[in-house]
Parts: C-alpha cells; sequence; structure tokens
C-alpha cells in the first residue's frame, strides 16, 4: 500500500523526539515490550524506535506504510542486528491470518491511522485468542485542555503527518468488549496526557482461552 507519505515528518521525527527518547519514554517502551515471546506485531512502527526494547525471544514482525519512516525502521533494524520482518501495511488491514499473533503492540501510532476503529479490529482478528494488546498512545486532554485540543487538532493533523490530536483512543481501546483490560494507566498530566496499558483478547462468548505460546503478565 505504498504512499508519499511524509518526508519532511520523517526526517525531523527523531530529532524532535530525541529529548522524550531519552527522558521520559524508556520506561514505557520497556514496560511495552517486558517478557515478550513468540510472534510479537508492532503496529506503525515508524523509525523503529520500539525495536531496541524488545527481547531476542520475540520473533518480531512490523508494519509501517510510510516509506520515509519504514526505510528508517529497516535501517535501525540492520543497525542493531536485529532480525525484524516490516511490511508495507497500514493498521487498518493487517496482511496476516487470522490468530498469528501472541502479542501486538501499538506505541504512539493510533493517533496516524485514519480509521482507528477499523484498526482495533484488525488486532482482534490477528491475536491469537488469549494474546495481549500492549499500548502507550497520547489522548484528548478533559476540560479546557480538551477544548484547546479540538481547536489546534485541524492545524496539529496537517503538519505532524496526520496526527490526530483529540482522539478519546483510550475510552475506543476500554470500552470494547473483544478485550479484557489487565492494565490501564494515564501516565502524562502535561500539556498531550498519554495513557498505557494492556489488554488480553477473549473468545466470541466473553470468555478468556490460554493462548499456547507464553505472553506473561507484568
Amino acid at each position: 500500500m505504498s504512499t508519499d507519505g511524509h518526508p519532511l515528518v520523517a526526517q525531523l521525527y527523531d530529532a524532535v523526539m530525541a529529548i522524550p527518547e531519552r527522558t521520559m519514554l524508556p520506561e514505557h517502551r520497556e514496560a511495552l515490550a517486558a517478557d515478550l515471546s513468540g510472534r510479537v506485531l508492532e503496529i506503525g512502527a515508524g523509525t523503529g524506535a520500539m525495536f531496541p526494547y524488545y527481547d531476542e525471544a520475540a520473533d518480531l514482525h512490523a508494519v509501517e506504510p510510510d516509506p520515509h519512516m519504514r526505510e528508517q525502521a529497516v535501517e535501525r533494524a540492520e543497525r542493531l542486528g536485529r532480525a525484524v520482518d516490516i511490511a508495507d501495511a497500514g493498521g487498518e488491514s493487517l496482511p496476516y491470518e487470522d490468530d498469528s499473533f501472541d502479542a501486538v503492540v501499538a506505541s504512539l501510532v493510533f493517533c496516524t491511522i485514519p480509521d482507528h476503529e477499523a484498526a482495533l479490529s484488525e488486532v482482534a482478528r490477528v491475536l491469537k485468542p488469549g494474546g495481549e494488546f500492549r499500548f502507550l498512545e497520547h489522548v484528548r486532554g478533559e476540560g479546557r485542555m480538551g477544548q484547546a485540543h479540538d481547536v489546534l487538532a485541524p492545524a496539529w493533523h496537517t503538519v505532524a503527518g496526520g496526527c490526530h490530536l483529540n482522539r478519546e483512543t483510550g475510552a475506543l481501546f476500554r470500552h470494547d468488549d473483544r478485550f479484557e483490560v489487565l492494565d490501564y494507566e494515564q501516565v502524562s498530566e502535561g500539556v498531550v496526557p498519554m495513557v498505557r496499558g494492556r489488554m488480553r483478547l477473549v473468545d466470541g462468548r466473553g470468555r478468556l482461552r490460554k493462548s499456547l505460546s507464553r505472553v506473561p503478565l507484568l
């Protein structure tokens, strides 16, 4: 699904994120990747910022639709000496069979997926029953902060590579009855609040089914 992508955003992304990546984000990235094994899929890998955090026990796969971001992700994997199968695909149409993965990870990506509800359905489709969905996402603020996000959202979407500043992604996740919420917390009270969590896929009858591959709870 190759597109022209956002070459300027891709070029500047790592530089813009350098300070958060050194200070605030490492503990959250470590939590997302902790103890994962078996087949793991990262949605919207961007420039590959999560790659250093995964254990070697994980058979790592990733999707990234922006060709400029994807090129950087491939280069990062090569520098790390890490085997990562990186596909040209978006979150709304994952090129994998049903029940393919033991875990799916999303890090600051659901804000940019055009149809984020379809992407969550794809997560549920490719996860094995009992598998985990782990996420770190920024969300719309409350009160006046949320109102400010609503005002800024159109301009932000234009300059930030399609990012939706005012999405209520956390509510979308928590209210989906295909998943059991294991952990959910707001991890930032700043100008752009973030949420981090883990959810486990349940079967069609709403009962937990144990995955054959190990994805330990934190």
